[in-house]
């Protein structure tokens, strides 16, 4: 079967604005146009894609199978004109990537810097968010590289083995918190204080948990829960909540002495990042330029 481009991109359009009226506005045609493009692709199809209702479009169970399968060809599609119009001088590439706090704020950027020096027309796109907030841009094709927490393959991706990093995490504070004038600071006095976390189901969250089992501690009580990496290190700054973070993740803040980790004995927790990519389909070539730095700055295997 052979999919007319056009007719996958109404059909996702109106997937996404849930109207042909919207729809049609937004592809700048008719909505009797918009529906003779819709009606030719479920001829095709040999089925209807959406159900017909007073306050919209709903996808069949015919339709939500074709629409991964209509979101990957066109991406494909975009892909392949923007890295010929690239190669032709014509317009920039992208590189979309997306990543967890750690490695956004240091391995990221030191190799994006380095990218951009040798092609200086490239354009990136980055989202940072915890893990599966990246998993879900990976496969919605938001993004084409995903650099997190390294974990088991699926369907959908697959990490990338030769492109690994090591991080530390630990409890953290602001400098002047007043646990710190405890000589004997144990795990357990943390659980009294105000503690800012992603959610739970998180990879820092999970890791933490993971600490005080092991400390024979249950967790502690968690007030604010947020995947705003700004707003839980102005927690920890400015209202002195305790928190679990990867160094890298608040270098530039323990180098301005804002936030530093709790001396408590025992209390570390290592792990491993790793990139990810979708396992169909080809990485374009502005993402495979970002892999090739990133590997530089690698782990040895």
């Amino acid at each position: 079967m052979t999919f007319d481009l056009r007719q996958l991109t109404a059909f996702t359009t109106i997937v996404a604005t849930g109207s042909l009226g919207r729809s049609a506005d937004a592809l700048h045609v008719t909505q009797p146009a918009l529906s003779r493009t819709i009606k030719r692709l479920e001829e095709q199809v040999g089925a209807p894609l959406f159900e017909r209702h007073s306050k919209g479009m709903q996808l069949t169970e015919i339709g939500r199978a074709l629409l991964p399968h209509a979101t990957l060809l066109l991406r494909e599609a975009e892909h392949a004109t923007e890295e010929i119009d690239a190669m032709r001088g014509l317009v920039k590439g992208t590189i979309r990537v997306g990543a967890v706090g750690s490695i956004a704020s240091q391995v990221l950027p030191q190799a994006i810097g380095e990218v951009l020096k040798k092609w200086p027309t490239l354009h990136v796109h980055v989202i940072e968010g915890v893990w599966d907030r990246l998993t879900d841009a990976l496969v919605k094709h938001e993004v084409d590289l995903a650099l997190g927490m390294s974990v088991a393959d699926t369907d959908e991706i697959c990490a990338i083995g030769d492109c690994r990093w090591e991080d530390r995490s630990h409890v953290v504070a602001a400098i002047g918190h007043p646990l710190r004038n405890n000589p004997t600071l144990k795990l357990a006095d943390t659980l009294t204080q105000q503690w800012a976390m992603p959610p739970q189901g998180t990879g820092p969250f999970e890791q933490m948990r993971q600490v005080f089992s092991a400390h024979g501690l249950a967790m502690p009580d968690i007030a604010v829960e947020t995947r705003s990496i700004t707003v839980l290190k102005s927690l920890v700054t400015r209202s002195g909540f305790l928190s679990w973070m990867p160094e890298p993740m608040y270098d530039a803040d323990h180098q301005a002495r804002l936030i530093d980790a709790l001396a408590i004995s025992g209390v570390m927790a290592s792990r491993t990042l790793t990139a990810f990519r979708r396992r169909h389909g080809i990485l374009p070539d502005p993402a495979v330029k970002l892999l090739e730095q990133l590997r530089l700055l690698a782990v040895a295997p």
